[in-house]
């Protein structure tokens, strides 16, 4: 935000030394910037049977997956979300969980809401959720670049526990975040192509077998901020 109010300020500079009101233009383009890095407090849902949304943005394809490697061969569905450049960014986790795996890709920077293709292409980062208790996964969070994001942040370190609708990361400037759920936990989902949702608030999907709870809750107003580890520029 620093470095983009400072490059902002020197372009109003130099067009306002050609022509003084083109400086202002800068005006609606600051104002976006820091409302792009915007970190909404989110009241996260206290059934445990659940998991929420792990964006904010439009639900852009529901998928059936035969076989999920990161889920050990499982079978499972896949939630896409479309973030524009207007939604927040901050992800959130879906469940709790403990994270087995993180993997970074590099790749493309195809447009997002070219589902397929983005998501096998793009730029990307995996991280998979496992149970608390058993280890056994139960959820793949993937965020992945657009067309203009260049930026991934995780936060979240392998053997850490998370909580339902805690912070873990984020992605800059419009991109696209997966969730892929097993189906042995028998999740219906229960949003559709099209809608809108907010990360760690809204309900994707109820479970027919529980996730068991983290060992300790992270409350969303004593969550850290996001912090500064992500992929190469």
């Amino acid at each position: 935000m620093l470095i983009g109010a400072a490059v902002l300020a020197l372009m109003a500079w130099v067009m306002g030394v050609v022509i003084p009101w083109l400086a202002f233009l800068v005006v609606p383009v600051l104002i976006w910037l820091f409302l792009f890095f915007r970190d909404p407090h989110r009241v996260v849902p206290g059934e445990q049977s659940v998991m929420v949304s792990p964006a904010d943005g439009k639900v852009s394809d529901i998928n059936e997956i035969p076989s999920e490697p990161l889920l050990g061969g499982e079978a499972a569905v896949r939630v896409g979300i479309f973030l524009s450049v207007f939604n927040v960014h901050v992800n959130r986790s879906p469940c709790d969980g403990k994270v087995l795996d993180v993997k970074y890709k590099k790749g493309k920077f195809i447009n997002a809401m070219r589902h397929s293709q983005a998501s096998d292409e793009n730029e990307s980062n995996t991280a998979v959720l496992g149970d608390p208790v058993s280890g056994k996964p139960v959820a793949v969070v993937k965020q992945i670049v657009g067309l203009i994001a260049r930026r991934i942040i995780f936060t979240p370190q392998v053997g850490q526990i998370v909580s339902r609708g805690q912070r873990i990361g984020m992605i800059k400037f419009g991109s696209r975040t997966e969730l892929v759920i097993p189906k042995w936990l028998e999740p219906e989902i229960v949003v559709k192509v099209g809608q809108m949702v907010r990360g760690g608030s809204d309900i994707v999907a109820r479970l027919g077998k529980q996730v068991h709870t983290s060992v300790e809750r992270v409350d969303d107003s004593e969550a850290e901020a996001v912090a500064p580890r992500h992929s190469p520029a």
